[in-house]
């Protein structure tokens, strides 16, 4: 094998392993995405779940509620 050869070999297969690494790259930056999107959700979601958790204590801890809206206390 000449010397032109092995270099024309070494480059193709640099080549060849640049666009694996490129292909690897760009998956791992879709789920990446995916996963701030994702983040994204559960996050608006649990700040949703703690204002309606402050109304529902804020309606309970009132001096006006209503105590037949209670549960029972857990012995019944």
């Amino acid at each position: 094998m000449s010397e032109e050869e092995r270099l024309q070999s070494r480059i193709d297969n640099l080549e060849s392993q640049l666009a694996f690494q490129e292909d690897v790259i760009d998956a791992l930056n879709q789920r990446v995405t995916d996963h701030n999107r994702e983040l994204a959700e559960v996050a608006r979601r649990m700040k949703y779940l703690g204002e309606r958790l402050r109304q529902v204590q804020d309606s309970q801890s009132s001096p006006d509620a209503d105590p037949s809206v209670e549960p029972p206390p857990p012995h019944y």
